[in-house]
């Protein structure tokens, strides 16, 4: 347990130095472009995705993500547009996005890498706080462009401190073997149960959290999300919202408590950087530990934007709870996957949220 728990530290560091850096590029952009903050959440939520996706990739993977994540980032800025003015045509491009990047499972291992990384911005629109800010800091939110151009810069970020820890560190990443393909006797095949039963969880999100959330519906879309992908069986939905709404509960703990404290302004940045790196650190422990420090975070997150942290906190935490149902439901009564029959994850299984 000590060894892993070092080994743990080691890759968690490696991703906050990527983390940082990005961030630390964003902010330059911000203040030289004159660009709306949201640009720094957004490097960080895709540096977040990108690292643990990137961990093992080859020459060729690597290509892939540096072509697909800057034009997918750049479209999920036009997709978050959509929701905010046509929310129900928006809700199913987002649901039939999230769909596909499962459904093309079926096509191999490049699909379902491919896949994953269709999948990256689309979970980043939902951490970044577009609809959900308060109105005098929704104007002048970041671009298309500028989008793709921090989708670029993630992928050199998360490369450079990968590549010189493999170089430099003390370890270096162990490539995953995985399975050899095995054809399903399922009927429809597991790909598109998955993504069947994604859909639906997600659209009754959408609805949901529209109708009892406002403007704080991606807390229940997201949590649908998570709750769903890699989907190994009903026990594994069931475990995985179970974990989610226990983390959310400490988190929301201690956020009430960092709230109640006072802390403002670059305090808060630091210690929101601060919970991510131990939350990294823990998750592979267990993903409450995540579930927790996400909650935290995102707190601080929208403290720094202006909101009322505190207040909103059991409004996120019900959310959470009602995705993680809508989740399960769906995963239970729809064109359930038999454990036996999974071998892979699903694709956005990585992203920092999930």
């Amino acid at each position: 347990m000590t060894a892993k728990l070092i080994r743990n530290a080691y890759e968690a560091a490696l991703t906050m130095t990527a983390v940082l850096l990005c961030w630390g590029i964003a902010l330059w952009l911000e203040g030289a472009a004159g660009l709306h903050t949201d640009v720094l959440v957004l490097a960080v939520a895709l540096t977040l995705t990108l690292s643990s996706t990137q961990r093992t990739a080859d020459t060729r993977r690597r290509l892939t993500a540096l072509v697909l994540l800057p034009v997918t980032a750049g479209a999920s800025i036009f997709l978050g547009r959509l929701i905010a003015a046509h929310y129900a045509l928006g809700a199913a491009v987002y649901t039939a996005g999230m769909a596909l990047a499962i459904w093309i499972r079926r096509y191999g291992p490049a699909a379902t890498k491919a896949g994953t990384l269709l999948a990256l911005p689309l979970v980043a629109l939902l951490v970044v706080p577009g609809p959900a800010l308060p109105a005098k800091a929704q104007s002048g939110l970041v671009t298309w462009g500028w989008s793709a151009l921090v989708g670029a810069l993630a992928c050199g970020g998360v490369w450079l401190v990968q590549g010189l820890g493999d170089r430099f560190g003390p370890w270096r990443a162990e490539p995953d073997p995985g399975q050899p393909p095995r054809r399903s006797r399922l009927h429809p095949r597991p790909s598109t149960r998955m993504a069947l039963q994604m859909a639906a969880g997600i659209a009754a999100a959408f609805v949901v959290g529209r109708l009892f959330f406002d403007d704080h519906w991606p807390w229940v879309v997201l949590t649908a999300y998570v709750a769903a992908s890699g989907n190994r069986g009903r026990t594994d939905v069931l475990r995985k919202g179970v974990e989610r709404l226990a983390g959310a509960t400490v988190g929301t703990l201690l956020a009430t408590g960092v709230a109640a404290i006072g802390v403002t302004g670059d305090t808060s940045v630091a210690l929101m950087f601060a919970v991510l790196a131990v939350a990294l650190w823990l998750r592979p422990l267990n993903y409450a530990y995540w579930a927790a420090g996400m909650t935290c975070a995102l707190s601080l997150l929208l403290g720094w934007f202006g909101q009322d942290a505190l207040h909103l906190l059991p409004t996120r935490l019900e959310g959470v709870a009602v995705g993680a149902v809508l989740s399960v439901v769906s995963a239970w009564w729809l064109l359930p996957v038999p454990r036996a029959r999974r071998r892979q994850p699903v694709p956005g299984t990585t992203s920092p949220v999930s």
